[in-house]
Order: structure tokens, then C-alpha cells, then sequence
């Protein structure tokens, strides 16, 4: 009987090494989280920028052909 007998004195570090790396596994991806939102962001920007660009653009193109077509 005494072979059936299991040994758990290595439980509680084996606990503390798998509570360590969840906890960098959790900060991990809070910084992957961080990453992807500050992109997100940039990316809206750039998109708002265009729009404002393309905006500028046309109305340029419009004084211009207005003064073309003036006598």
C-alpha cells in the first residue's frame, strides 16, 4: 500500500511557479492590449487626417475650376 501513496510536498511551488506566470501571462497582455488600442487610435487619426486632406483637396480643385471658367 505504502507505493500508492502520492507525494504532494512539491504542490505549493509548483503553485507559486504557475500563480508567477499567470501573473506575467496577465501582464502581458495588458501591454499587448495597450499596444493594439494605441494603434487603433494612430490609425484613426491618420484615417481623420486623409478625410481632411481629401476635403482641402476638393475645395481647392473647386476655386480652381471656378477661376478657369471666369471670362
Amino acid at each position: 500500500m505504502s507505493n500508492d501513496l502520492t507525494d504532494v510536498t512539491p504542490l505549493p511551488r509548483q503553485q507559486r511557479q504557475a500563480l508567477t506566470a499567470l501573473g506575467s501571462l496577465r501582464d502581458d497582455i495588458a501591454i499587448l492590449t495597450a499596444i493594439a488600442l494605441r494603434t487603433d487610435r494612430a490609425l484613426r487619426a491618420v484615417l481623420g487626417e486623409i478625410r481632411a486632406m481629401h476635403a482641402q483637396h476638393s475645395r481647392l480643385a473647386n476655386r480652381v475650376r471656378d477661376l478657369e471658367t471666369q471670362p
